[in-house]
């Protein structure tokens, strides 16, 4: 082995911390880049060569190589945004997003996401993501991940009310008025409440309920009434005389919870005269105390709404992608799903903050975000785990090797320039 093989050796160590000098070059170009996950550089020896000395055989080693750039997936820090799409994942998960007209799945930490023009979850370079659809129920449809997609970015139609539930108090300490019902004199009934409830077309209505104590000892009638479009009278008792029984009776115990009559019960059909389903029947249940205590309702619901339009888009803790409406409606559209590797550093990089799959890194194991894959967080965005400082040291150590290995490569030119001075 001659002098030359020293020159050699100087010149992979140049190649090899040049390409270190990339990888660092490469990490502190990227300090800003939204999930990006730094590199660093593994060198090895080159195989030796064997010589042969007065004490025996020794082993002469042959120079440099770069052995592995593996990318460094530790946390990255957090940035609060004031945007609802976007994400950032806690843990060793990725987010997955796909490429129109292409069936590869791409792999990436960026959670700054958006819709496009069709309505697609999109990332900033067109990237549909991924995720689990819901079903009109709510429950999320199985089968692989597709795309996120909202599908009425206009006017969602109105729902009709079928079910409303009252509770309320009736004060035990009412006194039974004096004759028969009649919604139109209000020394008939004890109380009454209106609740707002909504046709097949998303138009809102009144519907009032009364509350009459009968003369037998907890016991009260009840009877409700509407109108149409035109203001004429539905219901049941309208007439002064009372000539027909009470819808409802409620009946309760001493202590005054409730014995029976809670329901539901049925009131209807409605025909509000504007077009809608002229046979609206809704479901009516008292949740009813008669306590010595004002008459009072405490709260109303019902399940019918108006037409809304669509307001906002959010992604919830969860990875749920919410869609809100000017109605008050919320309707969880999917849920993000993450992917997760055995061996993230055998994914390979192909820009945009993406990876693919390899051989190397496995398949992915997929699901929805959760301790295993990753926890989810909205309004955040996770920054680079390049830290300037460790770069800036490495860079420091890099530039001495690359000196050092110059040096060899300048001091062998010496050594044969007075090898080539010797014939003189």
């Amino acid at each position: 082995m001659g002098i030359s093989s020293a020159l050699y050796s100087g010149v992979s160590g140049l190649n090899t911390n040049s390409q270190a000098m990339t990888v660092i070059g490469n990490n502190l170009a990227n300090t800003n880049t939204l999930g990006f996950k730094g590199a660093r550089t593994i060198f090895s020896d080159l195989l030796s060569s064997t010589i042969n000395g007065s004490g025996g055989t020794s082993q002469v080693g042959r120079g440099v190589n770069v052995s592995k750039v593996d990318n460094i997936f530790s946390q990255g820090t957090f940035e609060s945004t004031e945007s609802g799409l976007d994400v950032a994942i806690e843990g060793d998960g990725f987010f997955l997003v796909s490429e129109v007209g292409n069936d590869t799945n791409y792999y990436t930490r960026a959670g700054a996401f958006r819709f496009d023009e069709n309505g697609f979850l999109v990332n900033p370079e067109g990237f549909r993501v991924q995720g689990k659809r819901f079903d009109v129920d709510g429950n999320l449809v199985a089968g692989d991940p597709e795309d996120i997609r909202i599908g009425n970015t206009g006017l969602i139609a109105g729902n009709m009310t079928t079910e409303m539930t009252l509770n309320t108090n009736l004060d035990a300490a009412a006194i039974a008025p004096v004759g028969d019902f009649d919604y139109t004199n209000a020394d008939t009934f004890n109380y009454s409440s209106s609740t707002q409830i909504f046709d097949s077309l998303g138009e809102p209505h009144l519907v009032t309920t009364y509350f009459t104590k009968d003369a037998v000892d907890n016991t009260w009638n009840w009877n409700w009434s509407a109108e149409d479009v035109d203001g004429n009278p539905m219901g049941s008792d309208l007439t002064a005389g009372g000539a027909e029984p009470p819808a409802g009776i409620i009946t309760f115990a001493n202590d005054g919870t409730m014995l029976a009559g809670g329901g539901p019960n049925n009131i209807g059909p409605i025909d509000w005269g504007n077009g809608s389903d002229a046979g609206q029947a809704v479901d009516i249940t008292f949740d009813t105390t008669q306590f010595n205590s004002a008459s009072t309702v405490i709260s109303q619901e019902q399940n019918g709404f108006a037409a809304g339009n669509l307001t906002s888009v959010d992604i919830d803790g969860k990875g749920a992608v919410i869609a809100s409406y000017s109605n008050g409606e919320q309707i969880a559209v999917a849920n993000l799903v993450l992917g997760k590797f055995n061996n993230p550093n055998g994914l390979e990089l192909v820009g945009n903050n993406l990876f693919t799959a390899s051989d190397a890194s496995g398949v992915a194991r997929v699901g929805l975000p959760g301790p295993e894959l990753g926890k989810v967080f909205t309004n955040s965005l996770e920054q680079s785990n390049v830290d300037m400082g460790a770069e800036f040291v490495r860079m420091i150590t890099v530039q001495r090797g690359f000196q050092a290995n110059s040096k060899i490569i300048t001091t062998v030119d010496e050594l044969l320039g007075e090898l080539i001075n010797l014939k003189r």
